[in-house]
């Protein structure tokens, strides 16, 4: 009896603490496509800094959305931040507004 009890509080507990996630969705197969899209940034902003050390890389919600920051040391020694939106990646680079551009009041 008192083995009953005992493993009945603690399925109780464990399942309290399977609720207390805020009702949010398992994303363990999330965190393997996030993990890829991270390296998959490393190594796009590696080859776009010239190989630069790589000094940090994370993901950081931006605008409702995850998106990777890439901290670089750039050759001249100075520290580049090169954020990579894994969803506007699809996008052709003809699309995408360029300073010019944002600035032409026409």
């Amino acid at each position: 009896m008192l083995l009953l009890v005992a493993s009945s509080a603690a399925v109780g507990q464990a399942m309290a603490q399977q609720q207390d996630d805020g009702g949010r969705p398992w994303r363990g197969h999330d965190r393997r496509e996030d993990h890829r899209s991270l390296s998959d940034a490393i190594r796009r902003v590696e080859r776009e800094s010239g190989g630069g050390q790589v000094l940090s890389a994370e993901r950081i919600p931006f605008d409702g959305r995850d998106v990777n920051r890439v901290k670089v040391v750039d050759s001249s020694g100075r520290v580049r931040v090169y954020m990579d939106d894994p969803q506007q990646r699809g996008r052709r680079d003809d699309d995408r507004p360029t300073r010019r551009d944002d600035n032409d009041n026409d």
